[in-house]
């Protein structure tokens, strides 16, 4: 009975080292894939007007690219610091709630709390749940969170540093399309929410509305006012799932 035990528990050590030989091989590739947004990050901040130390500190600290190429974009499009600053934090509620998600699985305590809420970004999320937490009690799930936060992260923030060292020598961003960086930010952001036609039609109401409203507002503030769209749609759907009201 010991030798079979013992059989089985190497059988699952080495599942777990080819499993985590893959995760750890996926965190890279993700985090090599995503550097080439911080290369054109960090050359778009710097020619819009931060200096290198800024653009590096802001991408340490806020860390969600969706949220930081919405606060340079509104910055450089002549918008207030105000409405940069809302339009950013609006797009970065959604780590909110991918921390409650990923909270149960995680179980850290302390200052490992702070690690991990800083390391709760898209990719890193969605790396966790695509991994079942019912043969391993979560382990295969939290080394992939683990992993593809740290490989985003450093890749991310070395590429923006790359970016914004070289953003002089690539003179103006437009010339090389990076430009294009900050709207294709937007689209990668969006698409793989599109997934039914509710979420179709609350995104084209979105977008219609922007461009309603972009001639009108400062630069900015049309994303905030977009959000409007979704709260009435979410209003809608909740009218929509409660039962009727019995006579």
């Amino acid at each position: 009975m010991s030798s079979l035990t013992g059989d089985v528990g190497s059988d699952g050590e080495t599942h777990w080292h080819v499993e985590r030989r893959g995760i750890t091989a996926n965190a890279l590739g993700v985090g090599i894939a995503v550097a080439a947004y911080g290369v054109s990050f960090g050359a778009i901040s710097v020619t819009g007007g931060l200096t290198v130390l800024q653009t590096s500190i802001l991408s340490a600290l806020m860390f969600t690219g969706g949220s930081q190429f919405a606060l340079i974009g509104v910055l450089i499009a002549g918008g207030g610091a105000v409405s940069a600053v809302a339009t950013s934090v609006l797009l970065g509620v959604r780590n909110a709630f991918y921390g409650l998600s990923m909270a149960p699985v995680l179980r850290v305590h302390g200052a490992q709390r702070l690690v991990a809420a800083q390391l709760t970004i898209d990719e890193s999320t969605a790396m966790a749940v695509s991994r079942s937490t019912e043969h391993d009690d979560g382990r295969a799930s939290r080394f992939a969170f683990w992993a593809t936060g740290l490989s985003v992260f450093v890749f991310w923030n070395l590429a923006t540093l790359l970016g914004a060292l070289g953003a002089h020598a690539l003179g103006d961003p437009k010339r090389l399309g990076l430009d294009a960086a900050i709207p294709a930010g937007f689209i990668a952001l969006v698409w793989p929410r599109l997934r039914d036609a509710r979420a179709w039609t609350i995104g084209l109401a979105a977008a219609a509305m922007a461009l309603v409203l972009t001639p009108f507002l400062q630069p900015g503030v049309p994303v905030l006012c977009t959000a409007t769209v979704a709260v009435v749609a979410g209003v809608l759907e909740v009218r929509r799932r409660s039962p009727e009201p019995t006579t």
